[in-house]
């Protein structure tokens, strides 16, 4: 007997079905049919919902990046927080393996899911930076700020955040880790105009 689900319910099964099956095979190892076996539905259901296997891994890292998204948002909303604090916790938020899992990062890295690890961080970057360029504006209006370009530094510091930090991109020790991320606050300081360690002096509630 075929078992009718909500469109929602079955959506998210198949993208969950489907990152099981790229985490374990490979993106590029496993195919539609294989997606389809697993969950035991017709062909045109599949494609009812994606138009490709492509299409479903689009999802899934939306998934992921939904997550962050939605912590940042969170932040830049809440009162209690100023500017700086806000740029600093949207930092942290941006890691991939605290919304992703460890387990899936370290899938992330393997050569075969590389398209899914790029899409992953260009996802992050295009969703976060809109956000964090509307806090920087109003950072300028109400004179905490003085950056000139926004939008274009927010894509440079963002880029550069979860990638040169991503130890499965450029694996380096500790001490290393914390020299690049001291570089990417010094030039974020001088960035948005402010006084040398504003931004240094707000990480020391942050586990570095």
């Amino acid at each position: 007997m075929r078992i009718v689900k909500a469109h929602d319910e079955r959506k998210n099964e198949i993208i969950d079905t489907a990152q099981n099956l790229f985490m374990t095979k490979g993106y590029s190892a496993c195919s539609v049919a294989e997606i389809i076996d697993a969950i035991g539905i017709a062909k045109g259901t599949f494609y009812h919902y994606f138009k490709s296997k492509e299409e479903v891994l689009d999802a899934i890292v939306n998934k992921g990046t939904d997550m962050i998204v939605n912590r940042i948002y969170k932040l830049l909303h809440d009162d209690k927080l100023d500017y700086i604090e806000k740029i600093v916790g949207s930092l942290f938020a941006m890691q991939i393996e605290d919304s992703m899992g460890g387990e899936i990062l370290d899938e992330l890295h393997k050569a075969e899911n590389s398209l899914m690890h790029q899409k992953s961080i260009y996802m992050i970057v295009n969703r976060v930076s809109p956000l964090l360029e509307e806090l920087i504006i109003q950072g300028n209006t109400d004179g905490v700020f003085k950056c000139k370009h926004p939008r274009q530094y927010l894509k440079i510091i963002l880029s550069s955040s979860v990638t040169l930090l991503d130890d499965g991109i450029f694996p380096m020790t500790k001490e290393e880790k914390m020299e690049i991320f001291s570089s990417i606050v010094d030039l974020l300081e001088q960035i948005l105009g402010v006084e040398e360690g504003a931004i240094m002096s707000k990480l020391k509630d942050y586990n570095l």
